[in-house]
């Protein structure tokens, strides 16, 4: 652990931040865990101050960014520094917030109510298919496998491939919209890849319009797919492969929103 402050120069700097890009590269790390990690690392690198001292400018933020600041410190000094990195500062654990979830019919209604054919396949596929916002963004028509009836998901977080059953109303939907052989499927007017802020502006339209008053998001729709699922009895280790959830204990937080049994409760009295 460095137990002094540094100072470091403007070409010394230059050269660690090179070769913490080239780290970030290498391990193919998301765009926004990269930009976040350089980020860190350029803050720390012109602050001359110990990590400790360093992390605790992060006290005045909230539980997430402190350790994120803190896990980006610790890569950069392990392997760009080639120095041990010793702290053990007391990371308070994230406390757990149960999702937000929709009912059948709230999502129902948010689909009727958008009439915009396209808008309302995003909002389709992120409720039935589970899919994150950004694997709707780069969903393509290959990974559409309309005879097995699947989707083949080959652009999943961390790089990892997953299959997803292919609902019968999205097929239908589909139809409608026209079925290409290749490609993205969701193209902006530029001919561009959709970006996160049009899908997320989707969502909110969609739920404003079918008169709905919760705070609803684009991942509020995935939480909705997989809370409708163990509703209805599907196993949960299902669930999280559908998901494409690392570890079931991810998966497992909807037990405790899960209607199904709370309902079996409310008639023993």
């Amino acid at each position: 652990m460095t137990n002094e402050s540094k100072i470091y120069s403007p070409e010394e700097r230059y050269k660690l931040i090179g070769k913490l890009i080239e780290e970030i590269k290498l391990r193919r790390y998301s765009f926004q865990t990269g930009k976040s990690y350089i980020s860190i690392a350029k803050d720390f690198l012109a602050s001359g101050k110990i990590p400790r001292e360093f992390l605790l400018s992060y006290t005045n933020k909230s539980k997430s960014a402190m350790r994120f600041a803190y896990f980006a410190l610790k890569f950069f000094h392990e392997n760009i520094l080639n120095a041990k990195f010793g702290e053990k500062l007391p990371l308070a654990r994230k406390s757990m917030k149960l999702p937000l979830v929709l009912s059948k019919e709230e999502v129902i209604k948010m689909i009727n109510a958008t009439n915009n054919l396209k808008h309302k396949l995003v909002i389709m596929f992120l409720y039935y298919a589970g899919l994150r916002l950004n694997e709707v963004r780069n969903l393509k028509w290959e990974e559409i496998d309309f005879g097995r009836e699947i989707i083949h998901l080959k652009t999943a977080k961390g790089d990892k491939e997953r299959i997803v059953f292919l609902n019968k109303k999205l097929t239908y939907m589909l139809k409608m919209y026209g079925i290409n052989e290749e490609g993205l499927i969701f193209v902006s007017q530029k001919l561009g890849k959709y970006n996160k802020r049009t899908i997320q502006q989707i969502v909110k339209s969609s739920s404003k319009k079918a008169e709905i008053k919760k705070k609803i998001t684009p991942h509020t729709l995935r939480h909705s797919f997989a809370n409708h699922l163990l509703e209805s009895g599907a196993d949960i280790r299902y669930i999280q492969h559908l998901l494409g959830h690392k570890d079931l204990k991810t998966t497992q937080i909807y037990t405790h929103v899960a209607n199904k049994d709370i309902k079996k409760l409310a008639n023993l009295l």
